[in-house]
């Protein structure tokens, strides 16, 4: 062998191995489809909005397919992230802290709401007909249960039911039950763990590959809302829509963000850019249940503990719905004002106190927005249900609003509630925000690990969350 090719063999151990060429991430065109469906899908309704209301069931049938994953999800998310904390304590601060926040900024929105809603009066000089006090009447919804029955049907009949019914509450119990449980077992419920977050894994894939299914169901549920609603009933009511809008939006930008900032020093764009493919989700089937899991996915891969997440985002799709309480607010004004029975500061109060309460025993209920608010007037000031007529035909197009809303304001929450509890890893929430640590779209999960080490990163006492390892 010559000295020359002795000298080549030599430093080949020292040359660092090419790196395998880095798999192009398809779902950027899945997205790009989906804004294509929006754009369909409006042009449709639009140019015959007959058929495009016969489109509906395929976007109902794209969302009810994202709700089938939502239990098995939020179960073994809270499972896992209960279970490898071995505090309790820990885990009833959260909850405790997240409550708290929320009703904190529930209250925010309702006085948001207030004040835009007595300074636009849109509802002033309309007229009401036979045909509209009916709409209104039909909307009074009786899912909607008074406050202890509410209570009460948090328990699932059986612990399997919980997941058959589809209750997101019931799950959360459930979920939460498990976790004490294998908590106290300590080392014996291991295996247990791992079992469940083989589970979560698989449930997970399935929904990745539910998401190639997001363009069809964007197209179906916008081209229904277009044909339904058509452009008149925006000319009518376009002074409450673009209030309801821009009130949401300063909600968001001015209200969170600068609350982000302060808690912990990120920037409410930077943030929100991180989930922009939620959002664009979110606004094509005009439901913030169609994000959960995703979000879930995101807030860990984010760097926040797993109990935190696993309490704060299903806790908050029923108990944090900011953008409903701002369109609570500003809708029972306008109804006031439309009807010619403008009420004083000393009755709106009252009204919008009792809404938020009514709020919460309509978790869950479907089209809960428009249902809650009809409900609520019924029990608290029923000369004003018929007047909820006036906004069922745009009630879609505002519900875009809130479920944007409500989704930034869980979002927010879940990271000021890390950040308070210390259960958030810093370092990890700048690389992610900064795109050095992408997001898995194909598994929608961290598979870094092994799921026997799992674990290892998760604080058995307090303290920030420990590096994880991408």
């Amino acid at each position: 062998m010559t000295s020359s090719r002795r000298a080549v063999v030599a430093s080949t151990p020292q040359t660092a191995p090419a790196a395998p060429a880095a798999k192009r991430d398809r779902t950027h065109y899945l997205y790009i489809a989906v804004i294509g469906a929006v754009a369909l899908g409006i042009a449709v309704g639009l140019i015959a909005p007959d058929l495009a209301v016969e489109l509906k069931p395929i976007g109902t049938g794209f969302v009810n397919l994202i709700k089938m994953m939502i239990s098995p999800i939020i179960f073994c998310t809270i499972v896992l992230g209960i279970g490898s904390v071995r505090k309790a304590a820990k885990v009833g601060a959260v909850g405790g802290i997240a409550l708290g926040y929320f009703l904190v900024m529930s209250l925010v929105a309702l006085a948001i709401g207030l004040v835009v809603g007595n300074v636009l009066e849109p509802g002033s000089g309309l007229a009401m007909t036979d045909a509209v006090k009916q709409a209104g009447q039909g909307q009074v919804s009786a899912e909607a249960l008074p406050p202890v029955e509410f209570v009460l049907s948090i328990i699932p009949t059986t612990m399997v039911s919980a997941f058959t019914e589809g209750q997101v509450l019931q799950t959360l119990l459930v979920a939460l039950l498990t976790g004490f449980a294998l908590q106290a077992m300590g080392a014996a419920g291991q295996p247990v763990l791992r079992g469940v977050e083989h589970i979560q894994r698989l449930v997970f894939r399935i929904l990745a590959m539910v998401m190639w299914a997001a363009p069809l169901g964007a197209f179906g549920a916008i081209a229904a809302v277009t044909g339904s609603a058509g452009l008149d009933a925006l000319k009518s009511l376009a002074v409450l829509m673009l209030g309801f809008y821009v009130t949401c939006f300063l909600f968001v930008f001015i209200v969170l963000g600068l609350l982000l900032r302060a808690v912990t020093g990120l920037n409410i764009l930077t943030f929100l850019r991180y989930l922009g493919r939620e959002f664009l989700l979110i606004l094509s089937t005009s439901s913030s249940e169609s994000a959960l899991p995703r979000l879930i996915a995101k807030m860990e891969h984010l760097g926040v503990g797993k109990s935190v997440v696993g309490i704060t985002v299903p806790t908050g799709y029923s108990f944090n719905l900011d953008g409903t309480m701002i369109y609570m607010t500003m809708a029972s004004l306008y109804i006031a004002d439309a009807m010619g029975t403008p009420m004083a500061i000393g009755e709106q109060i009252p009204l919008l106190l009792f809404l938020l309460v009514a709020s919460k025993g309509a978790a869950g209920v479907s089209g809960a927005g428009l249902a809650t608010l009809a409900g609520g007037l019924q029990s608290h000031k029923p000369a004003l249900v018929d007047g909820v007529g006036l906004i069922v035909g745009i009630d879609r197009f505002m519900s875009e609003a809130r479920a944007l809303t409500n989704f930034a304001g869980n979002a927010v929450a879940t990271v000021l509630i890390g950040t308070w509890t210390k259960e958030i890893d810093r370092e990890r929430v700048s690389r992610v925000l900064a795109g050095e640590l992408p997001f898995d779209e194909k598994t929608l999960l961290d598979d870094g690990a092994a799921p026997a080490d799992v674990h290892a990163d998760v604080p058995e006492q307090g303290g920030e969350k420990a590096p994880v390892t991408a």
